[in-house]
């Protein structure tokens, strides 16, 4: 009887907890995005909170894709093993799908230190200078460097049109128009 008691239980109760991840997924898909992409200010701020956490925690990638435009690109720069500079073009799902694994295993917060915007009628670009640490609490960057954020606003909300970014090197230093001066925060 113990038996038959024991297994009407754990069948009872994988239901209920399939029942409650399919309820927390439809919650997750009802989550309204909408206020965080409707200034320029909440959706750069949203951009760098999407990628960053600490080791094992998992990111809003739904979120993050959210702030893109459609056949929006991200684009890295760097030097390949024969010292040619090389761009790299992925689509916000292929940038997932490249830098998830990594994020979870090291960590990864990005913050911005520094900004340049120039508005022209619907469209903005941004320089927004960049530290990456592996935890909250480090308290030197690991990598620096430079975003360029291309954005549109339809008028409604703000979209990420294209994302090119460089990471600072020994030979290619962050010039000092793109560092914080004195008077920043």
């Amino acid at each position: 009887m113990k038996q038959f008691l024991l297994i009407l239980s754990l069948s009872l109760a994988i239901p209920a907890s399939v029942f409650a991840q399919k309820n927390k997924e439809v919650e997750i898909q009802k989550t309204d995005y909408k206020p965080l992409v409707a200034s320029l200010e909440t959706t750069l701020g949203t951009l760098y909170l999407s990628v960053s956490g600490g080791k094992k925690e998992k990111r809003d990638w739904d979120l993050f894709k959210f702030l893109f435009k459609d056949d929006a690109k991200l684009i890295t720069t760097g030097v390949d093993y024969e010292g040619k500079l090389q761009a790299k073009y992925m689509t916000p799902e292929e940038y997932v799908k490249s830098s998830k694994s990594w994020m979870l295993k090291n960590g990864f917060y990005e913050k911005e230190i520094h900004r340049i915007v120039h508005t022209y009628g619907d469209i903005t670009q941004v320089f927004s200078t960049f530290e990456a640490f592996h935890s909250e609490n480090d308290k030197k960057p690991f990598m620096r460097g430079v975003n360029s954020i291309q954005l549109l606003f339809d008028g409604t909300r703000w979209y990420i049109i294209n994302l090119l970014w460089t990471n600072e090197t020994k030979e290619k230093p962050i010039p000092a128009e793109f560092l914080p001066q004195d008077n920043d925060n």
